[in-house]
């Protein structure tokens, strides 16, 4: 496994990758399910979109993680779009298992069948303008384990064919990834993880069976930018005003969650070390956490593309940094 500070493998795979990737989410612009929960991030300027992509590829970003469900299959669309004529110099992973009305931007459920999973990658397939994705993944976190290792072997005939190179799945579950990584061609388990929510067990869990660890959330939905605020409601259709039982740090209706920006504050100096921004540092922590790691932050500006790939060059923090972390967090 290489372990330059600028280059990861993924997993088992020999596909090599920018140690940082770019999550596709935010890019995705406004959708919502059927109650009319936001499921976005709000509005998205997709000229924007396409010019950040550009220059997160001048900047050495060559990872980009997306899922057809985002912005109802509006992600992979910009994103095949922003790519254009440099699709080979990328490694590009997206996700399949939820239904959507891409005409509505309506997420309408979820289908864990083999049948399902054919007819959603020849969709991405098409929104992402490619005739194959370079890593697959499981989108039901919580799928069940004898669906899932029948969806695993109907990866692997998908890597026959040469529609993927590889598969992986999005879970916060060790064991469910364990299932998955069962078969010869799953390269890695894309789960959360970031300095205010460490993953011990997924990390082992990766070192033991030679997976790549793709962390989401890796700026804790924003929290680690140090630029958000109690009490500050956030843009209409921002996901995060209402937040699902599972986002943590951000209360209804009322921004982020007091109890972690203190949390953020406590950790400043040592994440804003070598002239780092917080957003870089908290990076930084998840390089030096695992050498498997490849954290993939959300964008929507230029600017955003430019801050995160600058934590590139600054590279890990150090072990007694790490260790003088989790003695701030109590942990």
């Amino acid at each position: 496994m290489e372990t330059k500070s600028n280059i990861r493998t993924l997993g088992r795979s020999g596909i090599d990758v920018s140690a940082l990737g770019f999550g596709c989410w935010a890019i995705g612009g406004e959708w919502q399910d059927t109650s009319g929960q936001s499921l976005g991030w709000g509005k998205v300027d997709d000229e924007e979109t396409v010019r950040a992509v550009r220059r997160a590829l001048d900047l050495g970003v060559t990872f980009f993680d997306t899922a057809d469900t985002y912005g109802a299959g509006h992600s992979e669309r910009v994103l095949g779009r922003a790519l254009g004529k440099r699709r080979d110099d990328v490694v590009l992973a997206t996700k399949w298992g939820n239904v959507f009305d891409e005409d509505t931007r309506t997420l309408t459920g979820s289908d864990d069948s083999p049948e399902y999973a054919r007819r959603a990658l020849t969709a991405s397939l098409e929104r992402l303008g490619t005739d194959h994705v370079d890593l697959y993944q499981l989108h039901l976190s919580d799928a069940d384990l004898e669906r899932a290792a029948q969806l695993r072997d109907q990866c692997e005939e998908f890597v026959r064919e040469g529609l993927i190179r590889a598969y992986a799945w999005s879970t916060d579950d060790p064991a469910r990834a364990a299932v998955f990584a069962e078969g010869e061609h799953c390269a890695a388990v894309q789960h959360s993880a970031n300095v205010l929510q460490d993953a011990p067990e997924m990390f082992a869990l990766c070192e033991e069976l030679g997976l790549a660890s793709i962390n989401r959330s890796p700026l804790a939905m924003g929290l680690l930018t140090g630029k958000q605020a109690p009490g500050r409601e956030l843009e209409a259709g921002d996901i995060r005003n209402t937040p699902p039982a599972w986002m943590q740090g951000f209360k209804q209706g009322a921004g982020a969650d007091e109890d972690y920006v203190a949390r953020v504050d406590a950790l400043r100096e040592i994440l804003t070390s070598d002239g780092r921004t917080p957003a870089q540092g908290a990076l930084a922590w998840l390089w030096a956490r695992s050498p498997r790691t490849i954290p993939i932050p959300g964008f929507r500006s230029v600017a955003q593309a430019e801050q995160n790939a600058g934590a590139i060059a600054k590279g890990p923090l150090t072990a007694g940094q790490l260790v003088e972390i989790d003695r701030v967090l109590g942990r």
